[in-house]
């Protein structure tokens, strides 16, 4: 039996010692593979990026709409071809939007660090435009300029935008985001129509350096510096410029704005709770003119500062119904008019309708600027108010709708009116009427969305947009090859816009 153990326990010690050899031989056990994780530490959709400690979400949607008798995409038919109201005008326009966001935040001893980029890649259908020579006969070219351009202007073919891209670190915002002057709903209190007045919107971000101070309990306040160029400005028309096809569309002279000079200085204060939201904003804005004639020889103008403020109010879950909202805003402007006809907004109006009072038709024109001035005259800063507000409702889990609407109004001043009423292009057009530059823009519309399932909606919207202009009489307009208006004499009338937006959007 002992000879039997010791068997035994000679052979297990040489196959242990043999395993050993053999595993001395074998490479080094490779690393396991770190697979991605969940981030829970800023909400749902965040991840670990594989061997960092900084979280990273991917998001975006993607967007198929046509609009029907919009001018532009998606706004009212209120200059150029949409305006003109006849062959040439669109009655539809189709489009196909993918957006991509990329949030990343990490921790740090000074706080979280957020880096937030979000682009789009659009495809916009085209039109054409008048590109007739009179003696020669009419023609029409397609139009397929990138997208990109605001208000009623023609935006067709394939695009890519940047919307955000900033830093966040210890309070400061750093890049393109949102005007701290906006409401939190930016252009759309309720709506999907883009051109809706009475408040500031930079829903594609503006440049900006802001710091932002949280005092607990909901309250925030911030001050910011941000870019005027792109989304700050309307226009500074120099009236010694003015022509009569300027006039009937919507400009009342050349736009003689200088190069930059100061950002616009934004302060914010907003209370968010349970029960909604107040906020109280402020802008300064300076408005720097180029010179008076075509050397610098001539003189300029001396800048002056313009101005605006605006409240927002925001109630939620009011006894209509679970999750019904309404978001209401006021605003005045003094040298600052895109802090109430937003970046998306028109800012020169010119349209037309039926037969006139004894004209060929009638048509409306209209402008919006920061200031006015002529030769060897000040700036004379043109003053607006607005409101813009919403309420929707929620059905049921599928199904809601808001009314919304808004209001603007223009007003120039008394030697502004003289200017304008006086230049060469006002006398070419032979106003038989009363001539005042005022104009009040309202705007009515109602959308309905359904989401049969989670992050896919259908809606359409309807907006109706009515200009009330201020003069009155008719005009000898000389026509426009571009729009195949002829040389007629016109009624001063006021003027309807009516669109509506169909759209599938599916966001991940």
């Amino acid at each position: 039996m002992k000879v039997v153990k010791s068997l035994l326990l000679g052979t297990a010690a040489g196959l242990i010692a043999v395993g050993g050899a053999q595993a001395a031989d074998l490479p080094v056990k490779a690393k396991a593979v770190e697979y991605v994780r969940i981030c829970s530490l800023y909400g749902a959709g965040f991840y670990y990026i594989p061997g960092t400690d900084t979280c990273i979400k991917l998001g975006g949607y993607l967007r198929a709409e046509v609009a029907l008798n919009s001018g532009g995409h998606y706004n009212g038919q209120f200059s150029g071809v949409a305006g003109a109201h006849n062959r040439l005008t669109n009655y539809y326009s189709m489009r196909s939007r993918e957006d991509l966001n990329i949030d990343t935040r990490t921790a740090t001893e000074y706080g979280v660090v957020r880096t937030f980029f979000d682009a789009t890649f659009t495809w916009t259908s085209g039109s054409y435009a008048g590109a007739g020579t009179g003696a020669t006969g009419g023609a029409t070219a397609y139009d397929s300029a990138p997208a990109g351009t605001s208000g009623s202007g023609s935006v067709s073919g394939g695009a890519l935008g940047v919307y955000f891209a900033f830093i966040q670190f210890a309070g400061f915002t750093m890049g393109k985001a949102v005007s701290q002057f906006d409401a939190p709903w930016t252009n759309y209190p309720g709506n999907n129509f883009d051109g809706l007045v009475g408040g500031g919107g930079t829903v594609t971000g503006v440049n900006q350096f802001t710091y932002t101070a949280d005092f607990g309990q909901g309250i925030t306040a911030a001050i910011s510096a941000q870019d005027q160029v792109a989304y700050g400005q309307t226009n500074i028309w120099n009236t010694t410029g003015a022509t009569a096809s300027g006039i009937v569309g919507g400009a009342y002279g050349l736009n003689d704005i200088g190069g930059t000079r100061s950002p616009d200085i934004i302060g914010m204060v907003r209370v968010d709770q349970a029960w909604g939201l107040f906020q109280a904003s402020v802008a300064a804005h300076d408005n720097h003119a180029g010179y008076y004639g075509a050397s610098e020889t001539t003189g300029a103008a001396s800048d002056k500062w313009g101005w605006a403020a605006a409240l927002a109010l925001s109630i939620k879950n009011i006894p209509t119904g679970a999750g019904d909202v309404l978001n209401i805003q006021g605003v005045y402007t003094e040298g600052a008019s895109r802090y109430n006809f937003q970046s998306l907004a028109t800012t020169s109006y010119s349209m037309f309708s039926g037969s006139g009072n004894g004209a060929y038709q009638s048509v409306g024109f209209a402008g919006v600027s920061d200031a006015v001035f002529g030769a060897g005259t000040g700036l004379e800063l043109t003053k607006t108010f607005g409101m813009r507000g919403a309420f929707t409702h929620n059905w049921n889990a599928y199904w809601n709708s808001a009314l919304y609407g808004a209001y603007g109004a223009v007003r120039y001043s008394g030697t502004a009116k003289g200017l304008i009423c006086g230049s060469a292009g006002m006398a070419a057009l032979a106003l038989t009427g009363t001539c005042n530059p005022d104009f009040d823009i309202a705007q009515v519309g109602f959308i309905t969305r359904w989401t049969p399932v989670k992050n896919l909606t259908f809606s359409g919207d309807f907006n109706w947009t009515r200009i009330d202009q201020k003069y009155s009489g008719t005009v000898a307009y000389g026509g426009s090859a571009t729009t195949a208006k002829p040389a007629a004499v016109y009624e001063l009338k006021d003027q309807d816009s009516f669109t509506l937006l169909l759209r599938a959007q599916r966001n991940w």
